[in-house]
Protein backbone atom coordinates (compact mmCIF):
# COMPACT_ATOMS: atom_id res chain seq x y z
CA UNK A 1 0.00 0.00 0.00
CA UNK A 2 1.22 3.37 -1.09
CA UNK A 3 0.29 6.89 0.43
CA UNK A 4 0.50 9.46 -2.58
CA UNK A 5 3.36 11.84 -2.00
CA UNK A 6 1.45 14.91 -3.00
CA UNK A 7 -1.26 14.62 -0.26
CA UNK A 8 -1.18 15.45 3.28
CA UNK A 9 -2.50 13.26 6.23
CA UNK A 10 -4.37 13.34 9.70
CA UNK A 11 -3.91 11.46 12.19
CA UNK A 12 -7.68 10.58 12.02
CA UNK A 13 -6.79 9.13 8.58
CA UNK A 14 -7.78 11.31 6.49
CA UNK A 15 -6.01 13.07 3.70
CA UNK A 16 -6.34 16.39 2.16
CA UNK A 17 -5.38 17.20 -1.95
CA UNK A 18 -3.51 20.71 -2.09
CA UNK A 19 -5.60 23.45 -2.89
CA UNK A 20 -6.87 24.50 -6.37
CA UNK A 21 -8.54 28.05 -5.79
CA UNK A 22 -8.25 27.85 -2.20
CA UNK A 23 -10.39 24.52 -2.18
CA UNK A 24 -9.00 21.35 -1.19
CA UNK A 25 -10.27 17.54 -1.52
CA UNK A 26 -10.75 15.28 1.70
CA UNK A 27 -11.17 11.28 1.69
CA UNK A 28 -10.21 8.83 3.97
CA UNK A 29 -6.63 7.06 3.81
CA UNK A 30 -6.53 3.24 2.24
CA UNK A 31 -5.06 2.39 5.50
CA UNK A 32 -8.50 3.53 6.69
CA UNK A 33 -10.68 1.94 4.45
CA UNK A 34 -9.36 -1.40 5.00
CA UNK A 35 -9.42 -1.42 8.67
CA UNK A 36 -13.15 -0.56 8.27
CA UNK A 37 -13.96 -3.10 6.06
CA UNK A 38 -16.45 -3.18 3.42
CA UNK A 39 -18.36 0.42 3.13
CA UNK A 40 -22.07 0.22 2.91
CA UNK A 41 -23.26 3.99 3.70
CA UNK A 42 -21.81 7.41 4.14
CA UNK A 43 -22.70 10.56 5.73
CA UNK A 44 -21.17 13.60 4.08
CA UNK A 45 -22.10 17.15 5.84
CA UNK A 46 -23.97 19.18 3.38
CA UNK A 47 -22.62 21.44 1.16
CA UNK A 48 -22.48 25.05 2.50
CA UNK A 49 -21.88 23.70 6.18
CA UNK A 50 -18.87 24.76 8.06
CA UNK A 51 -16.42 22.39 9.11
CA UNK A 52 -13.81 22.28 12.11
CA UNK A 53 -10.04 20.55 11.86
CA UNK A 54 -10.56 17.77 14.09
CA UNK A 55 -13.94 17.61 14.37
CA UNK A 56 -16.70 14.81 13.13
CA UNK A 57 -18.64 16.26 10.07
CA UNK A 58 -19.68 12.92 9.10
CA UNK A 59 -19.95 8.66 9.12
CA UNK A 60 -19.06 5.50 7.18
CA UNK A 61 -20.89 2.57 8.06
CA UNK A 62 -19.34 -0.75 6.88
CA UNK A 63 -20.05 -4.22 7.69
CA UNK A 64 -17.50 -4.47 10.67
CA UNK A 65 -18.30 -0.97 12.54
CA UNK A 66 -19.49 2.64 12.11
CA UNK A 67 -16.86 5.24 12.44
CA UNK A 68 -16.88 9.20 12.82
CA UNK A 69 -15.68 11.31 9.57
CA UNK A 70 -13.00 13.89 10.78
CA UNK A 71 -12.24 17.02 8.99
CA UNK A 72 -8.48 17.59 8.56
CA UNK A 73 -9.07 21.10 8.14
CA UNK A 74 -11.23 24.10 9.14
CA UNK A 75 -13.58 25.63 6.36
CA UNK A 76 -16.65 25.78 4.12
CA UNK A 77 -17.80 22.59 2.65
CA UNK A 78 -18.29 23.27 -1.39
CA UNK A 79 -18.89 20.01 -2.90
CA UNK A 80 -19.18 16.33 -1.72
CA UNK A 81 -19.08 13.20 -3.78
CA UNK A 82 -22.56 11.38 -4.67
CA UNK A 83 -21.09 8.97 -6.26
CA UNK A 84 -19.97 7.86 -2.98
CA UNK A 85 -23.15 8.09 -1.42
CA UNK A 86 -24.51 6.29 -4.55
CA UNK A 87 -22.17 3.55 -3.83
CA UNK A 88 -19.91 3.69 -0.85
CA UNK A 89 -17.72 0.98 -1.88
CA UNK A 90 -15.81 3.36 -3.67
CA UNK A 91 -14.32 4.30 -0.22
CA UNK A 92 -12.75 0.87 -0.51
CA UNK A 93 -12.19 0.26 -3.72
CA UNK A 94 -10.29 3.67 -4.82
CA UNK A 95 -10.10 5.93 -1.54
CA UNK A 96 -7.37 8.17 -3.51
CA UNK A 97 -9.66 8.72 -6.55
CA UNK A 98 -13.05 8.46 -7.30
CA UNK A 99 -13.60 7.30 -3.44
CA UNK A 100 -13.02 11.14 -2.44
CA UNK A 101 -15.80 12.62 -0.13
CA UNK A 102 -16.17 16.09 0.27
CA UNK A 103 -14.43 19.81 -0.89
CA UNK A 104 -13.29 22.14 1.28
CA UNK A 105 -12.89 26.07 0.76
CA UNK A 106 -9.96 25.81 3.38
CA UNK A 107 -9.82 28.70 5.93
CA UNK A 108 -7.60 27.38 8.66
CA UNK A 109 -5.04 24.30 8.40
CA UNK A 110 -3.75 23.07 11.80
CA UNK A 111 -0.15 22.56 11.36
CA UNK A 112 -0.15 18.88 12.38
CA UNK A 113 -0.47 17.47 8.74
CA UNK A 114 1.29 15.03 8.46
CA UNK A 115 3.59 14.28 4.66
CA UNK A 116 3.04 11.02 3.16
CA UNK A 117 5.98 9.21 4.98
CA UNK A 118 5.14 10.34 7.79
CA UNK A 119 1.35 9.04 7.83
CA UNK A 120 3.04 6.21 7.07
CA UNK A 121 5.44 5.92 9.46
CA UNK A 122 2.65 6.70 11.87
CA UNK A 123 0.13 4.28 10.44
CA UNK A 124 2.60 1.39 9.88
CA UNK A 125 0.68 1.06 6.36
Amino acid sequence: MSNPQQLRYSKEHEWLSGAEDGVSTVGITEHAANALGDVVYVQLPDVGATVTAGETCGELESTKSVSDLYSPVSGEVTEVNEDVSNDPSLVNSAPFEGGWLFKVRVADEPGDLLSADEYTAFSGS
